[in-house]
């Protein structure tokens, strides 16, 4: 019977649509030793954890490595192409989520929602209350989108028909601007905006981008939304700006390092809002983003590519390795 190997428990909708296709295994621990050893006699792996290189190597009958989600920084590209196996995602389908995170995250700021619930459970209602005084709306201001992609695009959406703010936005992509969202280079957008939001893939070109320059180019009530990757900040410029009051405050998803430690800078400011990287896990997202990830799979042990194959030049040596009617 073919293997399922998954990284993490599915949707049950996900479990029941791969039932009839093989063993489903979900893996007993992340470490690169475990995985590697139990991806071994794998035919797909569904990934929301990283893939060490070397479980490539080993796993003689892995057709494709999947994506639950979209970001690919979670599956060594080079490496599971060089074996020869496919390598898929599920994009766009969590782009709701993140956005509506996105929007959460910037309302708690404007209104100082950490401080206020802090002061009101321990000083009572008026301490509480006078925070409401230093509070301000989104409307009118200006929103910074760092990605144009389907969660930047949803943020530009809720943000401009649903809050009436100003949206900007600086993307790589040569597609039109949605309406009602205009273009900027990135230094102008830190600038300008009083919200930044960064929904950018990690690349090479990414890495950094929030750098302690275009950190000291912000407006100083400026609040930086980070659902992107950790790295794309620098951690310590952005440390140092909170410290000395030079921004307004920030929400940060996701860390160059995972688990954020306990005792990190970040859980010391009362203007900075840290969640475990959830911005886009809610029920319905993670719904579609299993019957995505099983769909797929389904699609290749039947012989077929993925629709979403983020590998093409693996192909012809993926067919030497299992024929069409092999």
């Amino acid at each position: 019977m073919r293997k399922i190997l998954s990284t993490h428990p599915l949707h049950p909708r996900a479990t029941k649509m791969l039932a009839g296709a093989g063993r489903l295994a979900i893996a007993s621990a992340l470490d690169p030793k475990t995985l590697t050893a139990e991806a071994r006699d794998a035919d797909i792996v569904i990934v929301r954890a990283p893939l060490p290189p070397e479980l490539f190597a080993g796993a003689t009958s892995l057709r494709a490595a999947i994506r639950h989600g979209a970001g690919l920084d979670m599956i060594p590209v080079e490496a599971a192409t060089a074996a020869g196996v496919l390598v898929a995602n599920v994009p766009a389908v969590n782009a709701r989520s993140v956005a509506e995170h996105v929007m959460f995250a910037a309302l708690a700021l404007s209104r100082r929602f950490r401080i206020m619930d802090r002061d009101l459970r321990a000083k009572g209602w008026l301490a509480g209350r006078e925070h409401a005084n230093s509070t301000s709306e989104l409307a009118g201001k200006t929103i910074g989108i760092v990605g144009l992609g389907a969660v930047g695009q949803a943020v530009g959406h809720i943000a401009a028909h649903g809050f009436d703010l100003n949206v900007v936005a600086t993307t790589r992509s040569l597609r039109p601007v949605p309406e009602r969202v205009g273009f900027l280079s990135i230094d102008a957008l830190v600038e300008q905006s009083d919200i930044i939001v960064l929904c950018c893939p990690l690349t090479d070109e990414t890495r950094g981008l929030i750098s302690r320059e275009r950190i000291a180019r912000m407006k100083p009530n400026a609040l930086l939304i980070n659902v992107s990757r950790g790295p794309v900040v620098d951690d310590e410029a952005l440390i140092e700006a909170l410290q000395k009051g030079r921004i307004g405050g920030a929400a940060l998803d996701v860390f160059s390092t995972q688990p954020l430690p306990s005792n990190h800078p970040y859980f010391g400011f009362d203007n900075v809002i840290v969640t475990p990287h959830m911005a886009g896990i809610t029920e319905e997202s993670m719904m579609r983003m299993g019957v995505g990830a099983a769909g797929e799979a389904l699609l290749v042990l039947a012989g077929k590519l993925p629709v979403n194959l983020r590998n093409p030049d693996v192909i012809e040596h993926y067919r030497r390795r299992f024929p069409i009617n092999g």
